[in-house]
């Protein structure tokens, strides 16, 4: 019980920093650019410094390949979600805008801001390793592939357009994907990272979580409080993220034990906590750059983000039973 109140008190502390930038917006504290300048720090500074440390401080290379086997869960959890996102954007008929944000909501989880305070208010320091696999897993996922989903879902872009477009490497190489693969090369290398660089690069990716949170809270009341709404694309979204991508990877982690290929317990509570996490919190950021329905985002990030506090009983309740 006590871990289910710590987890609930992070998530009010999210939903009173998305307050903060609604209340600071009305007051006419941040004017019409600010939204734009503040997406374009987390994306290209705050975020991949904030990778790259995550990964320094949590991964070691013995670790990562000692979890391996985690990994073939999680990322066959990944693939069967976007297979299955793909087909309902197909069926439903998602308009352009949209699709690639829905894509994202089932399948990647919001790992760094509320995924792992909730891993360490439920399971403790020890379950971080387990954690891991599940982060390196998203954080592929999300900007090897997701990103290029809403980017290309761009509903300005013209059909003859794109065979005249020249290619662009920044668009392969997003700030975020990089800032991780430089953290991989780091570690493969054991370079050491020198305190000063350390530090700074911690104080600046500090920023990812409030100004993310706080971009959320200005979109939102840009939008007006009319926008949390619960249409046919948001609910089709919200059970994705919040009954799909969670059975899904219960069913593999069932299978592989059946199959004599059993993880441990805290493990495998981990990998199905993480995928039960809400929305990514950069989305209506990406969708923002891509001109795609940043309202659309910004709904599916608050009403996921609100209902993951009666998601978190329902799960720690049902994976005590597996």
């Amino acid at each position: 019980m006590t871990a289910f109140i710590t987890s609930v008190g992070s998530i009010v502390t999210i939903l009173l920093m998305m307050a903060l930038g609604f209340g600071l917006r009305g007051l006419g504290w941040f004017d019409d650019n600010f939204s734009g300048s503040i997406s374009k720090l987390i994306m290209n500074v705050a975020l991949p410094a904030s990778i790259f440390m995550s990964v320094m401080k949590n991964l070691t290379l013995p670790k990562l390949v000692s979890l391996s086997s985690g990994l073939i869960y999680s990322f066959g959890g990944v693939i069967i979600g976007y297979i299955v996102a793909w087909l309902t954007v197909k069926l439903l008929k998602i308009r352009p805008g949209r699709r690639g944000l829905f894509m994202n909501t089932v399948v990647n989880a919001n790992t760094i801001f509320i995924g792992l305070p909730l891993n360490l208010a439920l399971f403790g320091t020890k379950s971080l390793p387990y954690f891991l696999v599940y982060y390196v897993t998203n954080t592929v996922s999300t900007w090897a592939f997701g990103v290029f989903l809403i980017s290309n879902d761009d509903p300005t872009k013209e059909k003859g357009a794109k065979s005249n477009a020249k290619f662009n490497w920044k668009k392969l190489l997003p700030a975020p994907l990089l800032g991780f693969l430089v953290s991989l090369v780091w570690l493969i290398l054991n370079l050491p990272v020198p305190t000063w660089a350390g530090n700074t690069l911690t104080y600046v990716g500090g920023l990812v979580t409030p100004l993310s949170l706080i971009y959320i809270g200005i979109v939102l009341h840009d939008a007006g409080l009319k926008s949390i709404k619960f249409d046919r694309d948001t609910i089709v979204a919200l059970l994705g993220r919040f009954v799909l991508a969670p059975v899904v990877i219960t069913l593999l982690i069932l299978l592989g034990s059946h199959m004599g290929h059993a993880l441990p317990t805290m493990e495998m509570q981990t990998l199905i906590v993480q995928a039960s996490a809400p929305g990514l919190a950069v989305m209506p950021i990406l969708a923002n750059e891509s001109h795609g329905d940043v309202e659309y985002a910004t709904n599916l990030v608050t009403t996921s983000t609100i209902l993951f506090i009666v998601v978190v009983p329902i799960v720690m309740t049902l994976i005590q039973y597996i």
